[in-house]
Order: structure tokens, then sequence, then C-alpha cells
């Protein structure tokens, strides 16, 4: 007999079953994954997820996938392009301090920018539906030595008339601002969250969601004469809301009305194209998921184009507020509104008259508004400034009219009108919906909303929900960070003008 040749045929099948053990094991525990929008919050998961499962070494990750029901990456952050010249439509700055967005334009190899009116000489003007209540001066100079004694003028103006309630405002903001930058703290000392609530109160920011930002700011020792203009000004700019928002919601928006504000040149949009492109994802463009079940070891979603996907890890990024996704089994959640903010492109001129001035130089390039039935935009800033003319962005909380913006403009030569569910609409105490959604590896990054929206809480919302899908599924996961690879890839395929 030949006795070599049958210990070469069972060594060989030893070894291929060996293999094929091998290759079961780890596709089982590599786990499918399912995210349904492609705004900051889906791309950051997706990021987030293949960052920290490749630095443990672990093969807990198999295939992303990213369900868009639009044509384009991003979600509320967009461009719009009026007369050949590209703006940001949605979420539009940054502070400097949004660590997170910082890494992924250096990750990305994106460029940021200085938004238009967050020059610290820029002119405002609070407007109370009458007349403008407060105006700071205004300079046409180029000259900076010009600029910088304006800017120093309407400091000592503003100082003049809300006084020490400034210095007590900005403490109040500083404040909160560090105590969110403790989400930037290394693994060691920063646990998994599995609710909004405990992120809340291990950041000592839960109490602020619990009172109005009004009520806040009278805690703090504010005069009531900048709560009801400067403050509810920006309130209104950034959330197209009053002050009666709860406390944590306001204080970021104060927080967006500082210096060294910044955004992505060419779009915010970028950083969401970016990081899907180098997460290794399966993106679904123009395809809106209507059911999502559990079947008892996948979940099954099932799109608008007819199409089905099995995936054992689920993350709803983008709010549950105004879709119709159906959940089996059903599940719910604080029922919470979304705060609709209409912005109106124009390119033209300001009509004067309507402000009670004679030249159109004499209306401030920011007009901020005063919370009264009387005002019937949020607010107008100049976004460029053209030979004969310039581009401006309207907010407003309902449609403007073409009757009313032809009151508000002398000339209106384009004007591209869209309507945002931007945020939601915040009250006090806030409730949230939960992190899980069904207990089992259902996900709901958006449930932070309720505390505060902007770009970088998504992102930092989403961050946690990567480390709480990795400690889930397995034993403890290495998070140490690997030094990322950059790129400069063509992102445009992804996004188009609105």
């Amino acid at each position: 007999m030949n006795y070599k040749h049958d210990t070469h045929q069972i060594t060989s099948l030893v070894f291929c079953t060996i293999l094929l053990l091998v290759l079961n094991f780890s596709h089982a525990h590599a786990h499918s994954i399912c995210i349904i929008g492609s705004g900051i919050g889906g791309a950051s998961v997706a990021h987030f997820l293949r960052r920290y499962s490749s630095a443990s070494q672990q093969n807990l990750i198999g295939k992303i996938s990213i369900f868009e029901r639009n044509g384009i990456v991003g979600g509320r952050m967009a461009t719009v392009t009026i007369s050949g010249e590209t703006f940001e439509a949605g979420a539009s700055i940054l502070h400097p301090k949004n660590y997170h967005a910082v890494n992924y334009t250096e990750y990305l190899n994106l460029q940021a920018k200085k938004p238009s009116h967050s020059d610290d000489s820029l002119s405002l003007g609070i407007w109370d539906g009458h007349k403008f209540v407060y105006k700071t001066m205004n300079s046409n100079s180029k000259l900076p030595i010009v600029q910088r004694l304006v800017s120093f003028a309407n400091s000592v103006m503003m100082f003049l008339r809300y006084g020490v309630s400034l210095f007590r405002m900005s403490s109040f903001v500083e404040e909160t601002v560090n105590n969110f930058l403790r989400y930037y703290e290394d693994f060691e000392s920063r646990p998994v969250f599995e609710s909004v609530e405990e992120m809340l109160r291990w950041a000592g920011l839960f109490n602020l969601t619990t009172q109005t930002l009004g009520e806040k700011l009278v805690e703090v020792g504010l005069s009531p004469l900048l709560i009801q203009e400067l403050s509810t000004v920006i309130t209104r700019i950034n959330y197209g809301q009053s002050v009666n928002i709860s406390g944590l919601a306001g204080a970021v928006s104060l927080a967006g009305s500082g210096g060294g504000l910044w955004a992505v040149e060419g779009g915010n949009w970028q950083m969401a194209a970016g990081l899907i492109n180098r997460s290794d994802v399966a993106l679904h463009l123009h395809e809106e998921i209507e059911t999502v079940s559990y079947l008892g070891d996948v979940y099954e979603l099932n799109s608008t184009k007819g199409k089905s996907y099995n995936c054992q890890v689920t993350v709803v990024a983008t709010p549950l507020d105004e879709i119709n996704i159906r959940f089996n089994p059903v599940f719910s959640i604080p029922q919470r509104k979304l705060q609709h903010t209409h912005a109106t492109f124009v390119r033209g001129l300001l009509n004067p008259a309507y402000f009670g001035m004679n030249k159109v130089s004499d209306i401030p390039e920011l007009v901020g508004t005063t919370e009264s039935i009387d005002v019937t935009f949020t607010s107008i800033s100049i976004l460029k400034k053209h030979e004969n003319d310039m581009t401006y962005k309207i907010f407003s909380r309902e449609p403007m009219s073409d009757a009313l913006l032809d009151d508000i403009f002398s000339v209106r030569k384009e004007t591209i009108k869209i309507n945002w569910g931007a945020y939601p609409h915040y009250h006090a105490p806030e409730k949230y919906a939960p992190f899980i959604l069904d207990g089992n590896h259902l996900y709901y990054v958006n449930a932070f909303e309720n505390a505060a929206s902007t770009m970088e809480t998504s992102a930092v919302a989403a961050e946690n929900i990567a480390r709480l899908i990795l400690s889930r599924l397995s034993a403890p996961v290495d998070f140490s960070l690997p030094k990322l690879k950059s790129s400069n890839s063509d992102l445009s395929k992804m996004h188009m003008d609105l």
C-alpha cells in the first residue's frame, strides 16, 4: 500500500478542514452593519467602526452599508449655487474646539476657511420689526487699522449697553465648552455610554437640559436687556428659537457666536463624503429604507427599490421625527417636533427704506432680530459683496413670500428657497430616546440631538455609538488610535448642489 500517498491525503484533508473552520469562525465574527443616513452622524459611525476595529486587530466589523434616500451625501450639510457661486445652505459654522471636525479636515486634506460673517469688524443691527434698537458702527474701509479701530469702538459701545453681563455670559459659555471637552478624553478615563442622560451627567451637562436658557442666564447674573436682545438674536440665528430653549442647546448656540469660527472650503458636506469614501462602505444613494424588522439574529431592511438587506447591526443616523420607517417589533420614543428653518438666498440689494435708512450701506451687514410678532424674518446676512449688488442669506421660521421679499429688497435678480427640518424644537426639561432602541443591536445616533444639535455633537454621539457597538459585540476592544492615512480623493461624485 502507498502509505505516503495516504498520509499526504489525510494531511491535506485536515489542513483544509482547519482552514474552513478558521474561515467560518472569522466570517461568523465579522458583523455586517447597516447605517440609515449619510450625514455627519452616519459617516462618523462608519469611520470610527473601521478605525477602532482595525486598531483592535479583531475581525469584528464586516461589510458596512449606508442607505441615503437622497441622491447626495451630507444630510443637513449642503451647498447652494446662486449666480454661479457656491455657499453653505445648511450647517454652516464650526467652533475652533470642534476637535472631531478639525481632525476630519486634516485627515481628508480639506482646507479650512473663515466664514464671511465671522469678521470682527462685521456690523450688527438688532431689528424689532420697526426700528434698530441697537446698531454698531460700520466702515467700508479695507485698511486693517481702520477696521481694528471700528471693532474697538463697537466693543466699547457694546460694553456701555450691556455692561459686565457680557463677561458673565462669556464665562458661562466657557464653562460649558470646557465640560463638553471631556468627550475628547482618553478611553481610560471616558466610559462607553448607553444613554444620553448618562453621557450628559458624566460631563456635568445634564442639569442644563432641565431649565431654559433664559432661566440659566438670569441665574448667572445677566441683565434682562442682554437676554432680550443679544442672547435672543444669537439663539434665533443658530436655532430659530428664543431663549426659552433648553439651557445646553442655548449655551451651544452662544458658543457659536464667538471668535475663531470656521468652515470647510468648498462645503462642509465634504467631511461626510470623505469619511464614507475612506471607510470601505457600500453606499446606496436614492434608496430609502421603508421597514426594519428584527428576525432574531439579523435585521431585515426593505427599501423603496423593492430590495432587501440583512445586517446584524442597524444604526439609525437620521432624525426619526419626519420619516416613515416602520419598525418590527415597534418601540416608543419621546415625541419630538423639528424646528423648521427657511433659508432664502437672494442676489440683489436690500431696500433701505424698509429699514428706515437712506442708503444700502447704512444697513448693517448682519441684521438680527428680537422675539416679536412684528418681525418677519430671523436674520439677514451678507454672504458676498459684488460690484453692484450682494448675495444675502435670510433665515425665517415661515416661508418668505415673494411679496414680502419685494418689500425687503429693492433689487432681486435671483432667489433660491430651502426648507430645512433643521433641529429639534427645544424645551426644558428635555426627554431622550435611548441610544439602543430595542435592547439588541438597533442604535440611534440622533437621540443626542435633544441635548444639542450641531455637526460636532453628531460626531461626538456617533463616536460613542461606534464604541458602544464594538463593546457589545465582543470582549473589550483596544480603542487606541492608529495614525491615519490621508486622502485627497475626488469627492465630487458623492455630492451635488441643492
